[in-house]
């Protein structure tokens, strides 16, 4: 009997797909098909500092608009307040409601008074566990790269001391190193890692000289970097790993495990393929480990990480020179004559 239990964030998982924050947890026709076709956890789509202060002005100046019709006027609006996040909390606390699998909030803030208020109150909704987006975007020539991770570092460690609930860190990629931050976190008492989240990249449309907002889906190939990443923290870390970004199909979620991941979280194949595609997923993850003799992810999680493999070089940058210096390799696969 094959079993896809598996543990994240210290929280039992009936296998390993998780879904991720996306417009697909924002709905609860949505959600509930996630669950019925399988999926072990999802991951609310994210709450917004930004968004709710973009709200909040939106709304003042709304209820503004016609104070001075007159001078003896002084509003023709009622004293009303934004209500900030309580409909995302609202939100959240229907869908646990709603589904039997782990709910994990997702939280994104810029104030480090508002991770923890938002943090706290995203507890209080009655989440599995909260995971906290951490990126920096370049925009500011005079921040160094040690005073971003620093402040980071505090933002986590107040809010690890405020709740009781498992938190992961959804990283950027973008750090000077990646695996001395990370080391950080884990000693700081992270729970999970999720590797790597993915951005908003600004594009310009040539034609009509302006700026356009595309929204891309992730390709396949683009799972070669949480891969690598994994197998090499795999072992070296405490704190769960959960692979993101590039994961389509079954045979992704086996390489992600056998480079040391606990669980992987999907979206874009779910636009792709549909949200049924978790059956064919897991179908197909079960009948790979039935062909291997594998009887749990256990059985097979990290074997092929840095720590347990013999050749020192396949997870580090010198393997791109051995390639250099075979380039016939590169010549039988792409012909250019």
């Amino acid at each position: 009997m094959i079993d896809l239990k598996t543990k994240y964030m210290g929280i039992e998982l009936k296998n390993p797909i998780i879904v991720g924050a996306s417009n697909l947890t924002a709905n609860l026709d949505t959600i509930k098909k996630i669950e019925q076709y399988g999926a072990g956890a999802i991951v609310i789509k994210s709450l917004f500092e930004e968004e709710i202060q973009l709200e909040g002005y939106k709304f003042d100046e709304d209820l503004q608009k016609y104070d001075d019709r007159h001078a003896e006027m002084i509003t023709i609006s009622p004293h009303l307040k934004h209500a900030g996040p309580k409909e995302h909390l609202m939100w959240v606390r229907k869908t646990k409601e709603t589904v039997s699998i782990p709910v994990i909030a997702s939280l994104n803030a810029v104030k480090k008074e508002t991770w923890l208020e938002y943090a706290n109150l995203l507890q209080e909704t009655g989440v599995d566990g909260i995971e906290l987006n951490f990126y920096t975007a370049p925009k500011d020539f005079e921040k160094d790269a040690s005073s971003i991770e620093e402040e980071q570092l505090t933002i986590l460690k107040i809010i690890k001391e405020s709740v009781t609930i498992p938190v992961s860190v959804k990283l950027s990629l973008f750090y000077s190193n990646p695996l001395h931050f990370i080391s950080r976190l884990a000693k700081a008492g992270v729970d999970g890692f999720v590797l790597f989240n993915r951005f908003f990249q600004p594009d310009i449309d040539i034609n009509k000289e302006e700026n356009i907002f595309p929204f891309n889906l992730s390709n396949q190939i683009d799972n070669r970097l949480p891969l690598r990443f994994a197998g090499l923290l795999s072992g070296n870390i405490n704190g769960d790993l959960c692979c993101s970004t590039g994961i389509f199909e079954a045979e992704d979620i086996i390489k992600m495990i056998l480079a040391g991941a606990n669980c992987v979280q999907v979206v874009s194949t779910l636009y792709k393929n549909k949200i049924s595609h978790i059956q064919v997923m897991l179908k197909n993850l079960i009948a790979w480990m039935e062909n291997k003799k594998y009887e749990s992810l256990d059985d097979f999680r990290g074997k092929m990480s840095k720590k347990n493999i013999a050749d020192p070089w396949v997870y580090t940058r010198a393997q791109y020179v051995k390639l250099l210096l075979n380039p016939e390799k590169i010549i039988n696969n792409y012909p250019v004559i």
